[in-house]
């Protein structure tokens, strides 16, 4: 199995970006002529010194949208944190929208993050919720499209502030410090949550924003960091959160390497039939329902049973074959249980295409098609960050006026091999158990999780099993999930993103 694939999982627009993300070295190493922005050997060689950033931009807009002209004000530079001796850790690229002419004490403001780790927040600033935006799909998410940003419609501008926020490696943020101590800071699971949390609180203080109703928007493994970072601004920066909007998430990476775990075989199957019928029309949460109940009742308990029980077997393969579209005999072949890999090669084979795990409704050729398993980058993410990259460099130097003496990185590979998990890459990494502790202590915390319904590296039914076992905290409503037709990055389509915005209006208006 390919390099991409074995990261996919945490990787992101998403992973993944994204995300949470399958991004090999080919594709995101940064050249020989700049070492890799992330930590120094434990040597305490320093990997690089990059140039001081210039100083801070302040730009005023004036846009007309649909309905509305918005004027605002955009703020580019960097927040230095430091270490507990006050010694710089990084430099940490922050992008912030503010509407003009609004109260700083009753106007939200919304800290945006995307996944990785090793991604930049262009995903969500340029695909989703700022004020310009680029296509991300058909044609538009090739890898030569032009990347010229318009105005994007569906800005959340309109009832929050924006502020983008690039962990180190990623888009123009730099590590300063080396050694081991600072790797541990700055690239792992911890580490990156207490600097973070520490840039939101710098950045509250500086705007003079520290009254203001704030949210978190983490996409992958930024919703991974969404509730560990409320949690850390609670218990250590005295920052209360008003609420967390985690989209395409991974809450919980435990067990998800386990030949013993057949949840994940369940929690994948309802997105592979949602993208099987995908191609026959329109697909909803609610038309899943048959496929839900049984990969939550009878296909755990098969599976259980084991590959010695003939009429367990038998009964995977009458269902599975139905519910993926796939060959009963190949089907058969593999016992009933499909993983990923296997779908994304089988369910378009007969076209010779292969289907990414970010959205199993995309294909592009395969170049491999003889191989069982081609390896192969995926055709999602891998063609968008060409297009995105530019974008942002563009929307630096034509809106922001902000531009960095060195290299723009939308992703970087090398952020995401040097990241210290702390020991828990084969079962324990989650975030669910902050986000019941901050929700518990806070009773107007309000929670939206979205999902793509033909994601498959972070499952949109992985989430629902994960909150039914979140006790009620209070009116049963306070934590919603929603899924729509599309995958990790579901923004990509307009009428999802669309939907997307108005609920996280909801949330964020206290509708």
């Amino acid at each position: 199995m390919r390099f991409g694939y074995r990261l996919c999982l945490i990787l992101l627009p998403l992973v993944l970006l994204g995300a949470a993300l399958p991004i090999t070295g080919r594709a995101a190493d940064p050249p020989a002529s700049e070492p890799p922005a992330t930590a120094a050997p434990a040597t305490g060689t320093p990997a690089h010194n990059p140039p001081a950033p210039p100083p801070e931009s302040v730009v005023h807009h004036s846009m007309v949208l649909p309905g509305r002209t918005l004027a605002f004000t955009t703020t580019a530079g960097t927040i230095r944190p430091t270490d507990a001796h006050g010694e710089p850790l990084a430099t940490i690229a922050v992008v912030a929208y503010a509407l003009d002419g609004t109260d700083p004490a009753t106007r939200p403001v919304t800290f945006v993050l995307n996944g990785g780790p090793g991604m930049a927040s262009g995903w969500l600033q340029l695909g989703a919720v700022g004020p310009w935006i680029i296509p991300l799909s058909g044609d538009a998410g090739l890898p030569s499209a032009p990347p010229t940003p318009a105005p994007n419609a569906d800005t959340w501008l309109d009832f929050t502030d924006l502020v983008f926020i690039d962990p180190a490696g990623t888009g123009y943020s730099r590590a300063i410090a080396t050694g081991e101590k600072a790797h541990h800071a700055l690239f792992s699971i911890d580490g990156d949550i207490d600097y973070l949390a520490q840039v939101i609180r710098r950045w509250l203080d500086k705007s003079a924003r520290i009254v203001s109703p704030k949210f978190i928007l983490g996409e992958s493994y930024g919703g991974f960091r969404a509730p560990r970072l409320a949690r850390t601004l609670q218990r250590d920066e005295g920052v209360g959160v008003s609420g967390i909007i985690a989209l395409s998430p991974a809450f919980d990476f435990g067990g998800r390497s386990s030949a013993l775990d057949p949840l994940l075989q369940a929690i994948r199957l309802p997105s592979m039939t949602a993208a099987v019928r995908a191609t026959k029309g329109p697909v909803t949460r609610d038309s899943l329902a048959d496929v839900e109940q049984y990969a939550a009742g009878d296909f755990i308990a098969d599976l259980l049973r084991g590959v010695r029980d003939d009429a367990a077997v038998d009964r995977l393969v009458q269902h599975v074959a139905v519910f993926t579209g796939l060959d009963p005999v190949l089907v058969s072949r593999y016992r009933g249980r499909i993983d990923m890999d296997v779908f994304l090669h089988e369910i378009d084979r007969g076209q010779r295409r292969l289907a990414s795990p970010y959205d199993a409704t995309v294909s592009s050729p395969d170049p491999f098609p003889l191989d069982p398993q081609s390896d192969y980058e995926e055709p999602v993410v891998q063609a968008l960050i060409p297009p995105i990259t530019s974008a942002m460099v563009a929307l630096y130097d034509d809106q922001l006026h902000w531009r960095p003496e060195t290299i723009y990185r939308l992703s970087n590979v090398n952020v995401f091999r040097s990241w210290d998990w702390q020991g828990t890459m084969t079962g324990g990494a989650q975030s669910i158990d902050a986000l019941r502790i901050a929700m518990a202590l806070d009773p107007h915390m309000r929670v939206l999780v979205a999902h793509g319904l033909y994601d498959l590296l972070t499952p949109y039914f992985g989430t629902v099993l994960i909150l039914r076992q979140v006790p009620e905290l209070g009116a049963p409503d306070r934590i919603r999930l929603v899924a729509y037709p599309g995958g990790h990055m579901f923004y990509s389509q307009p009428a999802s993103r669309a939907a997307f915005r108005d609920e996280a209006r909801k949330v964020i208006s206290g509708d």
